[in-house]
């Protein structure tokens, strides 16, 4: 089975998040070997924490799971799409549906979408 090379920067690679029905994407996290293999083994998006230092299934404190629907490898096998149901609505653990709720315009930042959870209430 291919699998993505790990070998490559401390092996970690960048993981894209895009929601499989709407084509929106949620977010980009990163992977291990044994988070890509939990993630193969159980069907639940999992992550390695980088500031966190250990693996982190998506949506275990909030509720926000992520179930992969297909996963893509990149032609340099370093990076990784995971096309997913956005269990709960939020991918972002700031409360928007995407970490990417931010836009620039005209040189300043505007917000884009509405909170689905207030992130006080879900992470106590």
């Amino acid at each position: 089975m291919i699998e993505p090379d790990f070998t490559k920067d401390n092996g970690l690679i960048p993981v894209i998040v895009q929601d499989d029905e709407t084509k929106d994407i949620l977010m980009l996290a990163y992977m291990n070997r044994e988070a890509w293999l939990k993630t193969l083994e159980t069907g639940k998006a999992t992550y390695w924490s980088r500031s966190r230092k250990q693996l982190w299934v998506k949506g275990e404190t909030s509720g926000n799971m992520q179930m992969v629907k297909e996963i893509c490898i990149d032609c340099d096998e370093d990076t990784v799409l995971l096309k997913v149901d956005q269990i709960g609505g939020a991918a972002c653990h700031t409360g928007y549906r995407s970490c990417f709720y931010r836009k620039l315009v005209d040189g300043r930042i505007e917000i884009v979408s509405e909170k689905v959870f207030n992130q006080e209430d879900v992470y106590k």
